[in-house]
């Protein structure tokens, strides 16, 4: 599937649901901002750290698959092969769009995604991502 500007736009003004896998409580990590901003934009957003409780003031979760809703979009914060694994786990939770971030690119994560139909986007920033697409107000 080709991911366009168009279809980006869209998606991402219908999306509601986001689980941020590899979220983090440091303001220095990307995935905090990030969660921080998309938060502000109104979307629902389910951290994934088995490592903390919370996450700016949101409720983490031990894995993908503990989350309590449909994901329109799985966000991934976690090195490359780790991929694979998060995208089979993220199709099984019904994904709708599985992005992974700056840096975390996987062949096999993008077979996988392929042959389940769920579009795959790799080695971009979300946060970048609605800048370049003018998305400053959804």
């Amino acid at each position: 599937m080709q991911l366009t500007d168009d279809f980006l736009r869209e998606f991402l003004k219908k999306t509601k649901n986001i689980i941020i896998v590899g979220a983090s409580n440091n303001p220095e990590r990307a995935s905090n901002g990030v969660m921080k901003f998309l938060m502000q934009k109104g979307y629902n957003c389910f951290p994934v750290n088995p490592k903390e409780e919370e996450i700016l003031g949101v409720k983490a979760y031990k894995s993908i698959s503990d989350v309590p809703v449909t994901p329109d979009i799985v966000d991934v914060f976690r090195r490359s092969e780790f991929a694979p694994e998060i995208v089979k786990e993220s199709i099984k939770k019904g994904a709708k769009l599985i992005w992974l971030q700056e840096e975390v690119y996987s062949e096999d994560a993008k077979k996988i995604a392929e042959e389940a139909g769920v579009p795959i986007i790799m080695d971009k920033c979300i946060f970048k991502e609605f800048m370049r697409l003018g998305l400053y107000a959804i």
